[in-house]
């Protein structure tokens, strides 16, 4: 029995695919820009791309050893204590004066 691609689908690997996206689409419109310092912005974004492309890899693997659900329970955990420290540090720095 198969099972259906989008039962597959975790948290990390929207975000992968949406920053890979990003990336290309901006290092491509940079590098054709006239300025020097744009293009050389282009490919130094393109320094960026293995950060992304490894997130998949080891994404993928673990949808493969254990359940998409599990893992993306997991990934949750992950993304809600990111989105609690930003929250924390915004706070820390709206009360330094």
């Amino acid at each position: 029995m198969k099972t259906s691609y989008f039962k597959k689908v975790t948290l990390f690997f929207i975000l992968s695919i949406i920053s890979l996206l990003g990336l290309v689409i901006s290092s491509f419109v940079m590098i054709n820009h006239n300025g020097m310092s744009e293009i050389l912005q282009g490919w130094v974004n393109l320094l960026w791309l293995p950060l992304p492309i490894l997130t998949l890899i080891i994404d993928r693997y673990y949808i493969t050893k254990f359940d998409a659900k599990k893992v993306n329970k997991f990934q949750c955990y992950i993304f809600g204590i990111l989105i609690l420290l930003f929250g924390i540090n915004w706070i820390r720095l709206q009360l330094q004066v």
